[in-house]
């Protein structure tokens, strides 16, 4: 297709190379002939579905004239939406990004579409479409950066959503240039993205951060709750409803601060915040999601509790944590993860529970993706410490192959996640006792290095 064709002239081109007259296409093409004569002889504006249509009665693949399309019929001085909408959104769907960056540079100084651009960036969104969204939230972002609006706080929250991913680095500064637009969203949808930004300096093992975040989730949340609760009794309805009950996203910010807590080896004040969310007797709701809630907080509080004390060098409370994990698939790893921390701290011997879950281990060392409760994002960082505290545990109990297994295990997955942090206490460990290592442990290790410095490079 050479740059002084148009499509209209590819496809009289078709017709005559093929042989066939306008009614032939129009068939082949399940359009109305009249509308096809109105179309080639320029009369009729040609619509993306009809292009699709074509085209592919042409045997070519849909999307094939789009790059085209964007010049001969959207390039216009007064752009029209109907046409620019459906041929966005297709783009999308066939990950054409540079087309979409191409229609929406045509749009950057008409302020007039920004609303237009957001909308459609939020089907494309709740469609899974992340990378052409993000496209649209990056210019609508543009377009009102000197607006305080909430139309560009919610494009740098889904920005931000979008960005999360296996690279920590990146993960973090996106949490980091989000934070300052919390304050500026919906009040129900700070919510939403306080609870985001904790799990994600969760997950990032920030502690200071996640204590910021979720306290400022409970104390949203406790408010939101209290009016809730006045405009039942007022019988007026919130038009925006949360994506859970109001007081899981209070308990869920005592989880956090609990789970900082232990990280800060304040076990008393941990186990305040888990009485905090253990009770929840205060709340009013009977209905059946907010039972289940009830009853998953009250399920998660004896779980930390056993945690807690376990981290606080109670081995006593070792066995009954052991029977109560056994039954709880998703506990298993963060449990096993604390077990072998602790063991490590007070020098005490796992082994015995390690025997017991040996083929859960197996299973997470061999898997890339773990279906649980959990996020992904959550799993790998909780995977990458278990493999390193166990790495630490058989070491130092001169079972040197186990311990360099799970070293080697640890290193990988840092660096895939690019986990500065831990590929630091890998190397760090493995100097430590390389003389114990085999030849093709080295060998190994080596590569993994050169991988790192690949990297960084």
């Amino acid at each position: 297709m050479s740059n002084t064709t148009t499509i209209l002239t590819e496809i009289t081109k078709h017709m005559k190379d093929h042989d066939l007259i306008l009614s032939d296409l129009a068939r082949e093409a399940g359009m109305n002939p009249g509308t096809m004569s109105s179309v080639i002889n320029g009369n009729r504006t040609l619509s993306v579905d009809q292009l699709d249509r074509i085209t592919k009665a042409m045997g070519h693949p849909v999307g094939y004239y789009y790059e085209r399309y964007v010049s001969e019929y959207l390039a216009e001085a007064n752009p029209n939406w109907r046409r620019m909408s459906p041929f966005l959104h297709n783009c999308a769907k066939l990950n054409k990004l540079d087309c979409i960056h191409e229609v929406v540079n045509l749009l950057m100084d008409k302020l007039g579409y920004s609303e237009s651009l957001f909308e459609l960036a939020e089907e494309l969104f709740h469609e899974k479409m992340y990378q052409a969204a993000a496209i649209l939230y990056e210019n609508v972002a543009v377009s009102e950066k000197k607006q305080y609006s909430e139309r560009l706080a919610m494009c740098q929250y889904r920005l931000f959503q979008t960005r999360q991913g296996d690279n920590q680095e990146k993960n973090y500064e996106a949490a980091v240039q989000f934070e300052i637009y919390v304050e500026r969203l919906d009040e129900i949808d700070q919510l939403e993205a306080l609870k985001d930004l904790a799990n994600t300096y969760r997950s990032l093992r920030k502690w200071d951060k996640v204590e910021l975040f979720a306290k400022a989730l409970g104390d949203k949340a406790k408010i939101q709750y209290k009016l809730e609760q006045q405009r039942h009794h007022g019988k007026k309805e919130n038009s925006k409803k949360p994506n859970f009950p109001l007081f899981a996203y209070w308990a869920f910010s005592h989880l956090l601060r609990a789970e900082a807590c232990e990280a800060r080896k304040d076990y008393e004040q941990a186990l305040q915040h888990t009485h905090a969310y253990a009770d929840l007797s205060w709340v009013i709701a009977t209905d059946e999601t907010a039972l289940k809630w009830k009853r998953q907080y009250e399920e998660w509080a004896v779980g930390n509790t056993y945690l807690n004390k376990v981290l606080a060098g109670e081995i006593s409370v070792l066995a009954d944590y052991v029977v109560y994990i056994s039954s709880r698939k998703d506990e298993i790893l963060p449990a096993l993860d604390i077990i072998v921390e602790a063991a490590n701290r007070y020098h005490f011997d796992v082994d015995h529970i390690l025997e017991q879950f040996e083929a859960n281990i197996s299973s997470f060392l061999e898997q890339r993706k773990v279906e649980s409760f959990y996020t992904q994002r959550f799993i790998t960082e909780r995977f990458i410490h278990f493999s390193k505290e166990l790495a630490v545990y058989y070491l130092a109990k001169g079972k040197f192959s186990e311990g360099f297994k799970f070293l080697l295990s640890c290193l990988e997955k840092s660096t895939s996640i690019n986990n500065k942090s831990y590929i630091i206490k890998c190397m760090r460990l493995f100097e430590s006792c390389h003389e114990y290592a085999s030849s093709e442990t080295k060998a190994a290790y080596r590569n993994l290095i050169n991988e790192v410095d690949a990297d960084e490079t």
